[in-house]
Formats: C-alpha cells, sequence, structure tokens
C-alpha cells in the first residue's frame, strides 16, 4: 500500500493537475518553505453569487512532497465553497499524501496549504496616507 501511495505522489509531482497561470484569478495566496526552497502561488477564481471555487490554479516548485500535496489540495478544494475550503485542517490535507511524514517533510506537505490559507484569508492593505 505504501508503494501505491508513493507512486501516486510522484505522478502529482511529475504531472501536477491544476498547474499553471490562472487569468483573472479573485484571489491569490503565496508561501514559501525556506528549509526545503519550496514556492507556490495559489489563485483561485471564485462565483460571486455562490462563493464556490470555480477554478483553482498553482505556480512554484519545490520538492516533490510540496508539489504533490499541491496539486492534490487544488483538485480537493474545486468546488468547494470559500467556507467549505476554510474548514478544511492541517491533518486532512497530509492525509492526501497517504505516508507518513517526518516533521521537516511536514513543513513541505503545508506549503500549498498555507498558500490556500493568504488565498481565503488575504491581509487588509492599510490605506495610504
Amino acid at each position: 500500500m505504501y508503494d501505491m501511495y508513493q507512486e501516486v505522489i510522484l505522478q502529482h509531482y511529475r504531472t501536477p493537475r491544476n498547474f499553471g497561470p490562472l487569468d483573472g484569478a479573485d484571489r491569490v495566496g503565496e508561501e514559501s518553505n525556506p528549509l526545503c526552497g519550496d514556492h507556490i502561488t495559489l489563485r483561485l477564481k471564485v462565483d460571486p453569487s455562490t462563493q464556490r471555487i470555480d477554478e483553482v490554479r498553482f505556480q512554484g516548485d519545490g520538492c516533490a512532497i510540496s508539489m504533490a500535496s499541491t496539486s492534490m489540495l487544488t483538485e480537493k478544494v474545486k468546488g468547494l465553497t470559500l467556507d467549505e475550503a476554510g474548514h478544511l485542517t492541517r491533518d486532512e490535507v497530509i492525509a492526501l499524501l497517504g505516508i507518513p511524514l517526518s516533521p521537516v517533510r511536514i513543513k513541505c506537505a503545508l506549503t500549498g496549504f498555507a498558500a490556500l490559507g493568504h488565498a481565503l484569508h488575504p491581509k487588509a492593505v492599510p490605506p495610504s496616507a
């Protein structure tokens, strides 16, 4: 079973789902993991009437765990409402990978999840003086 999950991770790493630019994105979140050199930018298009995520794409580079986890995460959140996506937990994201992770690899697995959090909860920009 472990080998099967490793193969799924490698498939998502080699051919990530929902990878590439997303013109006209409503929300953008970025996160970096300096320990591994991972950097993920995640973009969302949201239906304003339903608050449902219609499109999700990500760009960036990183290790197999961060890229695969983000690829799997994009598949999970597409079609969810912003509220539903906001209630995903770190444990649910880690479980997508299906393998045990060391503490260092957990940070890799959560890089895309952190980018999603930034997209869902953008920081307010203070008004210019």
